[in-house]
């Protein structure tokens, strides 16, 4: 979350900034009134506190001395009636605050494009050779179902829409990218792997930023702990270290964690209603970072590049997009989005964000660094990045690397994963 203490110093500033990503963000205002009001309150209590102690101890020397103190003890009879009035209302406007605080999201950074939609991204750069075809590239619906590797029907009947069986060496591609995944990031790019639970708490979704913006997206497990399927690995990884202190000496912080993801979709209905592109249940592998703050910046460029890499080693052409401040995550300052190739849509499809969220997941997980044993605690800046959605990867390769057979060829990086260099 944002700081109350920086808003309150600049609050045009702040409001200016947050109108960036589009909607009335002059509700912080009224905070930094209500701010305003509870620290007038802070004071008025120390006071009314000040006389009472003064008072007491009037008291306690008439009290000493054999004397009346009873006209004495009428002035402070109503204290403790008034602190606890101005007690109630301290922490209805405490709420308050917090509660604004925890739906106002991060501030977008003064250098990224600035826009309404996905149509104003800016393109840093592409890669790779878009694919020719003698033939009408098939989409990969088609094509895995021609091939009997991916079951829609089925997966419907055991469970609804926007589910897929994976079967053969569908169910092994899938797989194989996984191992990929995580070998290359955890033995080549030095990330600590770690399989995370699958399910997380209210207070890992809030203080990832999951909650409560998007709740109504979240699956519920129906019991009285207030559990959640986890929406992204980002959420139990960034939890790792919540209301942690974590030595100097051990930052940077890099893991990459695989999780199956559940999300209700609740925002994309009728957007891709065929097909792996959008379902309730993926699989993810995740780069997560903490970092100093002096550097998160070239954290997230090398973090970028680890994803990319991915990509170049499976020879699918993708594209670099700087996203702009509509088109940015509640939790993040800068977002990078890469983007595959799909040749039966002829577009570039996001298959994943790299993003810098700075400190504002570490101050909702409360997650700080001391640079010596006598300064003061600092938090910390967190980053997240696929790399890469599973399932998008799936499509891009059926897409990419699709025969006018109906045979797919396996990227010769999968081959020592897939024991097979055709899917047929």
């Amino acid at each position: 979350m944002l700081d109350i203490k920086m808003i309150r110093e600049n609050p045009d500033k702040f409001v200016e900034l947050l109108s960036r990503r589009g909607g009335d963000f002059s509700y912080i205002y009224d905070m930094v009134e209500k701010d305003k009001h509870r620290r007038e309150i802070i004071l008025q209590v120390e006071k009314i506190k000040a006389i009472r102690n003064e008072t007491s101890k009037q008291i306690g020397l008439l009290k000493r001395e054999k004397k009346d103190a009873s006209e004495v003890m009428k002035k402070v009879e109503n204290i403790g009636s008034e602190i606890k009035a101005f007690e109630v209302e301290l922490k209805e406007i405490d709420e308050y605050i917090y509660n604004t605080l925890l739906m106002t999201p991060n501030l977008p950074d003064e250098s990224i494009p600035i826009g309404t939609t996905e149509e104003d991204n800016v393109e840093i750069k592409r890669i790779g050779e878009i694919p020719t075809f003698d033939f009408e590239p098939l989409p990969h619906w088609d094509l895995g179902t021609n091939l009997d590797i991916l079951d829609f029907e089925r997966a419907s009947k055991i469970s609804g829409s926007r589910f897929v069986v994976y079967k053969g060496l569908g169910a092994r591609l899938e797989r194989a990218l996984i191992s990929f995944m995580l070998d290359l990031h955890s033995i080549d790019h030095n990330y600590k792997e770690i399989l995370p639970p699958y399910i997380v708490n209210r207070d890992s979704m809030v203080a990832s930023g999951q909650f409560p913006k998007f709740e109504e997206d979240a699956f519920k497990v129906l019991d009285e702990r207030e559990l959640f399927l986890n929406p992204t690995a980002e959420v139990p990884t960034i939890n790792l270290h919540r209301s942690e202190l974590i030595p100097v000496e051990d930052l940077p912080i890099r893991y990459t964690s695989f999780t199956t993801a559940f999300r209700q979709e609740a925002g994309s209905a009728g957007r891709d209603t065929r097909g792996i592109i959008r379902l309730h249940q993926f699989n993810k592998v995740e780069l997560i970072k903490f970092t100093r703050p002096e550097n998160s910046n070239e954290e997230l460029q090398s973090m970028l590049e680890d994803s990319e890499r991915v990509l170049r080693l499976l020879e699918i052409p993708y594209r670099v997009v700087n996203l702009c401040t509509g088109d940015l995550g509640q939790s993040m300052r800068k977002t990078y989005d890469i983007e595959v190739w799909l040749p039966a849509s002829k577009q570039y499809r996001e298959i994943c964000s790299i993003s810098n969220a700075e400190d504002y997941q570490a101050r909702r997980a409360n997650i700080k660094f001391k640079r010596t044993k006598d300064s003061k605690p600092e938090y910390v800046h967190t980053l997240n990045g696929s790399a890469l959605a599973v399932g998008r990867t799936v499509v891009a390769i059926l897409e990419n690397f699709q025969q006018e057979d109906g045979t797919i060829r396996i990227p010769k990086v999968l081959i020592p994963y897939m024991k097979t260099d055709i899917i047929k």
